[in-house]
């Protein structure tokens, strides 16, 4: 996970010396970018101080302050409530964006038609991975999905950098499961196509019991979209 701070609604940014420039500014509780752009990235403090004051003025939330990762954007979906199925990676690819331009996911990349077609944006099945690098990412996104005690379904957001380090940025808990969408793309390269995708969303919802004891999540529980638990074909 990227080194961080966040900054009270209303609250001056105080800055630790070893929080390092270049740092990305967002709303702490906003989504689907609202709030980031080219502007968000910060390489001093005058520029940090003007960018928290944007988030508080603009969106009336708290600030993150980050370290700015340069590197790939890639997304693991996952599955489960108790046992986990991990979805194909997926990156965002920026790599048509103009030069100069820092590639991070503004609101303008994943909302703007006319600005994905004018540089090629896309989301896409991640090649140039290892099998070693493609295990980690799932792992480790079975890993935040736990420790967050997540169900149902989410999104991990993770970047590369050109070294091979791999950050954790989010995990989203409720991402757009629209049919063109990331979630519901990598599921159908998990073999699992749109309409299976939503019944088994619903039957996880059904299941789902928060306050389960250790064997009450053990308990096989019978499914209309697939065998084993939580409608899973055990591995």
């Amino acid at each position: 996970i990227p080194e961080f701070i966040t900054v009270p609604l209303g609250r001056s940014v105080k800055r630790p010396k070893e929080l390092a420039f270049p740092l990305i500014v967002k709303s702490v509780s906003e989504e689907a970018s609202l709030g980031i752009s080219q502007a968000s990235i910060v390489d001093d403090d005058d520029k940090l101080q003007e960018r928290v004051r944007f988030i508080h003025q603009s969106l009336g939330t708290g600030a993150l302050v980050e370290r700015y990762i340069e590197g790939r954007e890639l997304y693991v979906g996952v599955m489960g409530n108790y046992r986990l199925q991990v979805f194909p990676l997926w990156e965002l690819d920026m790599s048509r964006l103009p030069e100069e331009a820092r590639k991070i996911a503004t609101a303008r990349v994943k909302w703007s038609h006319v600005y994905q077609k004018k540089y090629g944006l896309r989301s896409n099945a991640a090649g140039d991975l290892t099998a070693s690098q493609r295990q980690v990412f799932q792992s480790l996104a079975k890993r935040v999905y736990r420790s967050l005690g997540l169900s149902g379904y989410a999104r991990i957001d993770f970047r590369l950098d050109p070294t091979g380090q791999v950050y954790v940025l989010e995990a989203n808990p409720n991402p757009h499961i629209g049919t063109i969408e990331d979630f519901a793309s990598s599921a159908v390269g998990a073999e699992l196509p749109y309409a299976a995708l939503l019944q088994r969303i619903v039957d996880l919802g059904l299941r789902w019991h928060p306050h389960a004891t250790p064997s009450d999540r053990t308990t096989p529980v019978p499914s209309r979209v697939g065998e084993g638990q939580d409608g899973l074909t055990p591995p």
